[in-house]
């Protein structure tokens, strides 16, 4: 049971902890202030040291290298006794298990340094392994220029030994490089050890700037993960290290322990600046629910436009523009990178509001590939009368034409340059001339429907809010059963669906999958903390709506963690609780 370690906030596997020793420690961090060796086994036999709360004591240990065969692994494994101070248990990716430690140090971690295949699968070998709520310690590894994505893959504790006896050895480390302190004329750095003149500099200095900018670099990680950018960091910094960028792909590779761990919704902003960006978990599991959730109630033709900067669409100028000829008389989907295809219903749902792309003017070939892709799924899935693409030549007229090649659509194209001129628009309003418009109630309902389906599952949209009504204006919409009782409001910063009681019992009584909270005996109230929670869905991802049972309550919240993490965590807050009934 892990009782000095807690998780405050997420980015995918990267965690914001707290160590609770006599003075907290936040992490990620540097361990080396803080730990106690009590050493290795192979020399001799080590009592079990008494231990205190102002250190992690790093239990008596068989460190054993990669490679190693399990039966030897085996004959050589460490039972760790249960203490009752802040404990490290050392493990490798085969032998790793809850052995009820705090932190688990991974054995030679060192030696997966470099080699993006062997690290990656020992992190994610370990982690599912151990119990979520308890830290990572990797030894020997973290450099200024690796950390970032060290983190990013799930370690919660680094030590400076690498960057020191780099720097004893003469090399001077940064964020971005490695050089040779001979090579120096200047150094580029404005830490407490690098004030020295130049020609005094030493190796010593070396060690010591090594260390500050690795301390520096985790800062800015913690920062980077509160602010949900951590990836938008490394998609960059990685780049100056091979190994570290193959790292970060093959773990992108790794799709189901990144989206287990990354929020469905949040306000941080994606910067779409390399074609990396689209095997984002936000981006794939955007596609996947559109290609396989959604499903569009219009009867009318689609109308296929460009995406626009400013975001909701809707309300941009360009979009403004194609409104006025189209009024309600077409469904309009945004065709755009790296998202994918956006329905009008869903252009405020996360992540379709909340990205910025780098506008070159021309569509690269991942591109291409991967919106005509999600295009090609998203039209299999829905039946129009008449597909019209109101789009630019360049890139888009050949993500179309790609799209439909082996369906049974002939798109028909509007634009002769650009999609807002005079003829363009008058080519898009002669196409849905004499087609009828769909009311307001119509679009309204169509929208509440399709954000459930995307949010709660397919059909859930129906299932939940078969006698609707809508009150107030989009994008603030309340749904209302037949007799006026509020079942959801959308909440316009994330394009989601916030139910009331009311709406959780319709949800639990449909046929939609339900992601159930299961508590103990007790009423909660403002957040379930973890050891309260009996049971999880196991497909329950932080920011998800979760309905929360117990036999004293019901109620209904958002999590804060995954349904594996709060089934098996033992601190920290299982979800926020938004309303609660007492039974």
């Amino acid at each position: 049971m892990t009782e000095y370690f807690e998780i405050h906030e997420r980015d995918g596997a990267a965690r914001i902890g707290e160590l609770r020793l006599a003075e907290s420690l936040s992490t990620p961090a540097i361990a080396d202030d803080v730990l106690a060796d009590a050493g290795s086994l192979w020399p001799e036999d080590r009592t079990v040291p008494e231990g205190n709360e102002s250190a992690l004591t790093v239990l008596p240990h068989r460190g054993l290298p990669a490679g190693t065969p399990e039966d030897v692994q085996d004959a050589f494994a460490v039972d760790y006794p249960d203490v009752d101070y802040p404990s490290a248990a050392v493990i490798s990716p085969d032998t790793a298990s809850n052995q009820g430690s705090d932190a688990y140090v991974l054995s030679n971690a060192a030696g997966y340094a470099g080699h993006a295949r062997a690290f990656v699968d020992a992190m994610l070998q370990t982690r599912e392994a151990t119990p979520a709520d308890s830290a990572l310690y990797l030894p020997g590894v973290a450099t200024p220029m690796n950390v970032a994505t060290l983190v990013y893959a799930g370690a919660d504790l680094v030590d400076t030994d690498r960057a020191v006896i780099r720097g004893s050895r003469g090399f001077y480390q940064t964020t971005d490089d490695e050089y040779f302190l001979e090579d120096l004329d200047e150094l580029p750095c404005a830490c407490p050890a690098c004030q020295v003149p130049r020609e005094e500099f030493d190796r010593e200095d070396c060690a010591e700037h090594n260390a500050n900018a690795l301390a520096a670099e985790l800062k800015r990680v913690r920062r980077r993960i509160r602010d949900g950018r951590l990836r938008d960091y490394v998609e960059g910094q990685a780049r100056h290290e091979q190994w570290l960028t193959a790292t970060f792909r093959r773990l992108d590779q790794q799709y189901s322990y990144l989206e287990q761990r990354t929020p469905v919704i949040r306000r941080a902003e994606i910067t779409a600046a390399t074609d990396d960006t689209i095997r984002r978990v936000e981006i794939q599991r955007f596609a996947q629910r559109v290609t396989e959730r959604y499903r569009s109630r219009f009867s009318s033709p689609l109308v296929l436009v460009p995406c626009s900067a400013t975001k909701p669409y809707s309300e941009s100028q360009s979009h403004g523009q194609y409104h006025d000829v189209i009024q309600w008389r077409a469904h309009v989907a945004s065709m755009t990178s790296p998202i994918g295809v956006v329905p009008q219903e869903l252009e405020t749902t996360y992540p379709a509001q909340h990205y910025d792309s780098v506008v070159t003017g021309e569509w690269t070939a991942t591109e291409i590939e991967f919106v005509s892709d999600v295009l090609e799924r998203y039209l299999r899935r829905n039946d129009y009368p008449k597909v019209v693409a109101h789009v630019p030549p360049e890139g888009y007229r050949e993500i179309v034409e790609r799209a439909t090649a082996d369906l049974d659509v002939d798109p028909i194209f509007t634009v002769e340059d650009h999609p807002t001129t005079s003829d363009s628009l008058a080519n898009l309003a002669a196409e849905l001339d004499g087609e009828l418009q769909y009311p307001k109630r119509e679009r309204e309902h169509n929208t509440i429907k399709a954000i459930a389906d995307y949010q709660f599952g397919e059909g859930a949209g129906e299932a939940i809010f078969h006698d609707l009504q809508t009150q107030s204006r989009y994008p603030k919409l309340r749904a209302h059963d037949g007799n006026g009782e509020q079942l959801a409001a959308m909440v316009p910063q994330y394009g989601v669906l916030s139910l009331t009681l009311a709406g959780a019992r319709r949800w639990v009584d449909s046929d939609a999958p339900v992601k159930r909270v299961e508590i103990d005996d007790f009423v909660p109230h403002g957040s379930v903390l973890a050891p309260g929670v009996v049971d999880a869905s196991d497909d329950i991802r932080p920011g998800d709506e979760v309905v929360i049972e117990g036999p004293s309550a019901f109620g209904i919240g958002r999590a804060e963690m995954s349904g594996p993490e709060m089934a098996e965590s033992t601190r920290g807050i299982a979800s926020e609780v938004r309303h609660v009934e007492e039974r």
